[in-house]
């Protein structure tokens, strides 16, 4: 160690004063090269730090907690001691470089609006990235590095541009795009970028019928975070065409009429995947028809016993429409029919029903207020099990008012001898 850099250490170095240098380093880090902010208000400083600055000033150490001082006056009193050019000088000798914040900023700034501004990309992708919320996403997964955030977009354009692909397994998309099959999983950075574009492009054809189950609230209070979470996913990726977990929650049918292929013996009830309806495509035979939708896998059942093939076609959601249900209800809807629901009188019936009557256009069935009075007096019940609420019956405002003032649930299971009598068949 030469005399010059001994003396500095003496001066301005030791643990004792890292906190001042550190101090004194923010303030150069914050310049722009240009204005090096000649003057400097320092407070609340310990008696060693405020001596090291009469040291470095020239002036009497007397007790104070703050300071001001010229830096171009440390600046010339170090040039003339020998020590160094400048405080700045100093600074990085005894702790290294001090990076220029301002103008690594500004960098970044550039080097980011780089890799959201590139026109070639996909315009699903594209049109994201100009929306508020896609910035702050894409920083956090590539965790603030532009070079990372490029590379995530040209991942997530690639899958895209495969993208709807019908049938197609995610792992095999993710394998034969991203070459990992597990690239698309849950969670996965790629996988993020694509399901925030696929749902910006689908809110922007249609803003209403297209919205996941985690968004709208509609997760019954039993059912987890990760669940829901799951759901929404899975059920997005479905309508890119995409399986997901594909033989989870089939949908179940009764006499459901199809142009080509045999679904099942007249009058049994059967299971359609996720897998089947999007690999076949089924051809349904529906125009104009009606087809009714109920919540709970027991109602098809009893019709199957009580009416069996002359039952008229019946579909079940199993509670909140799964990828399965929707993409069957999505299909049916798209070949012409006439969708009638009922479910639960109960407050998750009724946010499953708000949100089958508005995503597919599908009519109430048995679901008004005088059907709710009249379950009330034949429908058996022990006690009240209603408490009060804040949601509304799209299709019957006064339907929650008579919930509440009976206080009674009424499952669909309770009126079943209504609902048969309606898919009886003529």
């Amino acid at each position: 160690m030469n005399s010059s850099h001994a003396r500095l250490e003496r001066l301005l170095g030791g643990p004792a004063l890292a906190a001042l240098r550190q101090r004194l380093r923010r303030h150069f880090e914050r310049q722009d090269g240009k204005d090096e902010g000649r003057v400097l208000h320092l407070s609340q400083l310990e008696p060693a730090e405020h001596e090291a600055l009469a040291l470095l000033t020239g002036r009497p150490s007397r007790t104070a907690r703050s300071v001001r001082i010229d830096i171009s006056s440390i600046d010339a009193a170090l040039r003339a001691a020998g020590l160094c050019d400048s405080l700045r000088d100093a600074l990085e000798r005894l702790d290294g470089p001090i990076m220029n914040r301002v103008a690594l900023r500004a960098a970044a700034e550039l080097a980011w609006s780089a890799v959201i501004q590139r026109p070639e990309r996909t315009p699903r992708l594209q049109g994201w990235l100009q929306t508020p919320a896609a910035g702050a996403l894409l920083k956090r997964l590539a965790r603030r590095d532009a070079t990372t955030a490029e590379t995530l977009l040209a991942q997530a354009d690639a899958v895209l541009r495969r993208l709807p692909a019908p049938g197609l397994p995610r792992a095999q998309l993710a394998a034969q795009v991203l070459g990992n099959a597990h690239a698309l999983d849950a969670g996965q950075p790629v996988a993020s970028l694509v399901l925030a574009a696929w749902r910006r492009c689908e809110a922007s054809a249609a803003p209403s019928s297209r919205d996941v189950i985690l968004d709208t609230g509609l997760c019954s209070p039993a059912d987890s975070e990760a669940q829901a979470i799951d759901e929404g996913t899975r059920d997005i990726w479905a309508r890119a065409g995409i399986l997901v977990n594909e033989l989870a929650r089939p949908v179940l049918v009764l006499n459901l009429p199809s142009l080509a292929a045999v679904l099942a013996a007249p009058g049994e009830p059967t299971y359609l995947s996720l897998r089947r309806l999007l690999r076949e495509s089924p051809a349904w035979s529906v125009e104009g028809r009606a087809i009714y939708v109920c919540e709970n896998p027991n109602l098809v059942a009893i019709a199957a016993d009580c009416l069996g093939a002359h039952c008229a076609p019946l579909v079940c959601t199993d509670g909140m429409p799964a990828a399965a249900q929707r993409a069957l209800l999505d299909q049916l809807a798209s070949a012409g029919a006439h969708l009638h629901y009922h479910g639960d009188f109960d407050w998750p019936g009724l946010q499953i029903a708000n949100h089958v009557l508005r995503s597919w256009r599908a009519q109430p069935w048995q679901m008004s207020t005088r059907d709710y009075e009249a379950a009330v007096q034949t429908a058996p019940h022990s006690q009240r099990d209603l408490t009060a609420s804040n949601l509304t019956a799209t299709w019957d405002p006064q339907l929650v008012s008579a919930m509440c003032r009976h206080g009674l649930a009424i499952a669909e299971e309770a009126v079943a001898d209504r609902l048969i009598e309606d898919l009886r068949l003529a």
